[in-house]
């Protein structure tokens, strides 16, 4: 009897295009110089409206000084003898004997020259004057714009420490009660408000975290006291092997939550670390995991020294290399290269894996997320891994980001500032 054939495996599918713009990423403009800023929109708007107000005048001016001169230059005499002798170191052209009538045509002609070149001085330098007192009129709204628009400036930067997770900044502006000292009024109460709001929630997730710690401990140590039994039946063992198996996950979830909660905050005490240092030694810890699954841990580690946590840096390291080692294939890898670059420094964890489309990205960030699903229904961990990554991230002013790989598998990229 003839072996039946066997049925072709679908192929897989292709692999999703990479994102070519993340929204995250500040927009890096070429000359950010050349921004219009509000205060160089009042600059121009100024010295734009003093500069036509300028040339208008200067227009008037010339108008009736041409129609003054034009006036003035009519000659209150007429020469009526046949022959005039005259001499002039203004006119050359009328020096010598001529007729009356000739020398009257030349006289007209020599006064109208003679206007023609006072209207150009004056012109000139009506000019010079105005180019003068335009870049006057420019220096002086410029500064005045500043002046006035100071109070925005310290919004923005009272803004700026805020998004870096610092909610205690005020900005306090004094001066008269007018619309800008009421918006900053408004700024700080809205501030007030988060402070307490966010100080609120991570004094909850500390305490409930702190709470959970005492009884988790206990059932840890009640099982382990049971699994030492030598009398306990195989059924007991096996359960309390769960049992132990799940305070264990529970332990770790109240364990992510804290560092979750903590990381949230500003890093103010900064020692200088080595990504490199850091990621080899989340290498070594990972390592047993990775030899179990048969993933092969390679990469090039270039020294990359920046101002931060070593603790908490290491987790960024240790959590990014085990998710790469779990969320892998068999027989794949687990790549990590760290450098240095100009004011910042890279860590980058690549590895092989399933196919990750481009829009579950921002998913894996969250809590409790993972690709697929939402919560539990896996043993791979708590859910708390790239969050706990992109919280430390932040709080040491850098970001993280992620992109899926040709052939499956994800590329991570961590950024902090030296």
């Amino acid at each position: 009897m003839p072996t039946p054939a066997t049925p072709a495996r679908p192929a897989s599918p292709p692999t999703p295009p990479k994102p070519t713009w993340d929204p995250r990423q500040p927009v890096v403009r070429p000359f950010p110089w050349l921004r219009p800023t509000i205060r160089i929109r009042l600059t121009l708007l100024y010295g734009g409206m003093f500069l036509m107000a300028g040339v208008l005048l200067l227009t008037i001016i010339y108008l009736l000084a041409a129609d003054a001169l034009r006036q003035g230059n009519d000659l209150p005499f007429k020469i009526l003898s046949a022959q005039v002798a005259f001499t002039s170191d203004t006119c050359p052209d009328l020096t010598g004997t001529r007729e009356s009538g000739a020398f009257m045509q030349g006289l007209e002609q020599c006064m109208q020259h003679q206007r023609a070149m006072a209207l150009d001085s004056l012109l000139k330098r009506s000019l010079l004057a105005l180019l003068g007192l335009a870049v006057i009129a420019f220096a002086f709204g410029y500064a005045m714009a500043g002046r006035v628009l100071s109070p925005l400036g310290k919004m923005t930067r009272t803004a700026r420490r805020v998004a870096g997770t610092d909610l205690s900044r005020r900005i306090e502006l004094g001066g008269p009660d007018d619309e800008l000292k009421e918006l900053s009024d408004t700024f700080d109460e809205m501030l007030d408000r988060l402070e307490r709001a966010f100080t609120a929630q991570q004094r909850f997730v500390a305490n409930a975290s702190h709470e959970l710690r005492t009884p988790l401990a206990i059932n840890r140590t009640l099982l382990e006291v049971h699994l030492s039994d030598p009398g306990a039946s195989p059924e007991l063992q096996q359960l309390g092997k769960t049992l132990l198996a799940t305070n264990e996950r529970s332990e770790q979830l109240v364990e992510g939550l804290l560092l979750l909660a903590r990381s949230d905050n500003e890093i103010v005490d900064r020692k200088p670390v080595d990504l490199a240092e850091v990621a080899s030694q989340a290498l070594d810890q990972a390592r047993a995991e990775a030899q179990a699954k048969g993933v092969e841990l390679r990469g090039t580690r270039e020294p990359a020294v920046v101002q931060g946590n070593g603790v908490l840096l290491e987790r960024i390291a240790l959590n990014l290399v085990q998710n790469a080692v779990r969320y892998n294939t068999p027989d794949g890898w687990v790549e990590v290269t760290t450098r240095s670059l100009p004011g910042q420094a890279l860590l980058v964890v690549e590895n092989t894996g399933p196919i990750v489309p481009a829009y579950e990205l921002d998913n894996i960030f969250e809590p409790f997320r993972r690709l697929r699903t939402e919560r539990t229904g896996s043993d791979k961990g708590v859910g708390l891994g790239l969050s706990i990554v992109r919280s430390v991230a932040r709080a040491h002013g850098g970001r993280i980001t992620a992109e899926p790989r040709e052939g499956g598998g994800l590329i991570m990229r961590v950024v902090l500032p030296t």
